[in-house]
């Protein structure tokens, strides 16, 4: 049986209560979104007071003044340092979760590469390709092969059966065949 469409049943919630809900929801949201980014700021303030404590410039002298500016250059350059070593291990890690994402898609086989079809080239188009206007003269290959001479084998003499049969008998015979090995 086909699925017939069922008959669309009516909300127990009356429209003006439904709205009423949804703009208690959005109101208690907002509120939670403020108390979370208050949070959040009041976290930030309390980091920074405590990785970098308030600066006491009144009362030093200038080489004292000198030596904290080099102390604070220091600091910078450790961690512009650390900054670097992270960028360049988060950009590591991005390509790194990049390949795997493709390697991924390769196994699911949805990315498949072409086929690539063979085409049948001579040397001389070959060489006209990749050197192309250099290429003037015609280079014969096959002359430049070696050549290799077969062997012939060597063809066993057909005799008569029943010499063989008397040459093999005896002691003699079967010596024979085992020198023949």
């Amino acid at each position: 049986m086909a699925d017939a469409p069922k008959p669309k049943e009516k909300s127990k919630i009356s429209s003006a209560r439904r709205l009423g809900l949804k703009i208690r929801l959005l109101t208690v949201a907002g509120q939670m979104l403020e108390v979370e980014t208050e949070e959040k700021k009041r976290e930030r303030e309390e980091a920074l007071a405590e990785r970098v404590p308030p600066l006491k410039l009144s009362g030093l002298s200038v080489d004292e003044l000198m030596d904290l500016c080099k102390d604070l250059h220091r600091k910078i350059d450790v961690v512009d340092e650390e900054r670097y070593d992270v960028r360049l291990k988060v950009t590591k890690n991005d390509k790194e979760c990049h390949e795997l994402g493709l390697k991924i898609i390769e196994l699911q086989s949805k990315f498949k590469k072409p086929s690539l079809k063979k085409v049948k080239i001579s040397a001389e188009m070959m060489l006209s390709v990749l050197l192309g206007s250099k290429h003037k003269e015609t280079i014969d290959f096959k002359s430049n092969l070696k050549t290799v001479k077969k062997a012939e084998e060597k063809k066993e003499e057909v005799t008569d059966w029943r010499q063989n049969v008397d040459a093999m008998s005896g002691m003699e015979g079967r010596k024979k065949m085992f020198d023949a090995w």
